[in-house]
């Protein structure tokens, strides 16, 4: 078939990917200049990929299968871009989301090692431990490098003959004809289209409004202080920090940067409203994380990333089959590390025509 990916993020790039494997005639249309966009989450330096995944058992199973689709595209890059450095959780206060993550794990059965407050910031000097009640450390998960990622998908697209059309803004979609026009005038027909533009997605498929909302947010890069460099860089990522603000943490592993976000800091904005970073944004980021980090006015802001992402009411993944088109949204900020095993199951729903198989799958069911 001659199909049509829209959107070359980690999800449009795994379907591509997996559709050129399968034997079909592979188009994909990226609005940026070049791949990865870096207003998108494939541009960032790091993501998260964990087992932990508090009152989600479904994704918390799930991970095996995203496990073993990075293991398969590492092998046909030749390379790996993953430091598997582990997650480590924190709890402050009773019930918060850093205990969730910790049941959910005891429900999974999945290993870890769990430290009270002495020992965590033994372990980790940058916690206070005043402030916490508890860390535990998992062995499954680290750092995908998903800028390197995409770069390197693009060469391995690119020798297996997929056509990249970079700088190409896709302006109309129709859905039962497979047609697809861009801002340029220019038009094409195709036998499928896959929309996995993310956060633009609305703007290309509006129906898709009643379970899809956008909202803006941003990631910090710090600069720690000096005694506290190497406590860092030997550190696993941390999928939540406890307290109320959703915080994670990445790093500076492999070259990469000290990267902060919490999910407290999202707005509803449009995908391309207020991507430049506000003034002091950088600090207010910072700041979320004292408690639980110690000293946490001498990390110095280096630079601020703005982020969209659409999100369902249930932070699950979204896929909707209208007419020709199969819409996927990575919803919620946490489909980057599925992102390979998505673009295969959506290859093999576009080929099969399973699209209720898809949907239970996406959404963890």
């Amino acid at each position: 078939m001659r199909i049509a990916v829209v959107g070359a993020g980690i999800s449009g790039l795994s379907t591509a990917w997996s559709l050129s494997k399968r034997g079909h005639e592979v188009t994909l249309y990226e609005q940026a200049p070049q791949i990865p966009n870096p207003y998108a989450a494939s541009g960032d330096q790091h993501r998260i990929i964990r087992r932990a995944y508090g009152g989600a058992d479904g994704y918390a199973r799930t991970i095996t299968e995203a496990f073993e689709a990075w293991d398969e595209l590492w092998a046909d890059l030749g390379k790996q871009h993953y430091t598997p450095c582990g997650v480590l959780g924190i709890s402050q206060t009773e019930g918060d989301e850093g205990e969730e993550y910790r049941e959910g794990l005891d429900r999974m059965a999945s290993p870890y090692e769990l430290y009270d407050a002495t020992e965590a910031a033994r372990r980790y000097p940058f916690i206070d431990a005043a402030t916490i009640r508890y860390a535990y450390l998992s062995p499954e998960g680290g750092a995908l490098f998903s800028a390197r990622i995409a770069a390197d998908m693009v060469g391995l697209l690119r020798e297996r003959g997929v056509t990249l059309r970079e700088g190409a803004t896709v302006a109309s979609i129709d859905p039962e004809t497979g047609s697809i026009g861009l801002v340029n005038g220019e038009a094409a027909s195709f036998d499928r289209i896959v929309v996995s533009s993310g956060a633009w997605v609305l703007k290309l498929l509006p129906e898709l409004a009643d379970v899809l909302t956008t909202y803006r947010t941003a990631v910090a890069y710090l600069d720690p202080p000096a005694d506290l460099k190497a406590a860092w860089e030997a550190a696993p990522v941390i999928v939540d920090v406890g307290g109320t603000v959703d915080g994670y943490v990445l790093p500076p592993v492999d070259g990469t940067g000290l990267k902060v976000g919490a999910g407290v800091h999202k707005r509803p904005r449009q995908p391309d409203e207020e991507r430049e970073p506000r003034a002091g944004e950088g600090e207010q980021l910072r700041d979320y994380f004292s408690p639980p980090f110690a000293r946490i006015a001498e990390y110095r802001v280096e630079r601020v990333v703005t982020c969209a992402y659409t999100f369902t009411a249930d932070r699950k993944f979204l896929s909707r089959q209208i007419g020709r088109v199969t819409a996927v949204s990575a919803c919620s900020g946490h489909g980057y590390k599925f992102g390979a095993a998505v673009g295969r199951r959506v290859a093999a729903a576009v080929e099969n025509g399973d699209q209720a198989g898809l949907l239970r799958w996406l959404r963890a069911e």
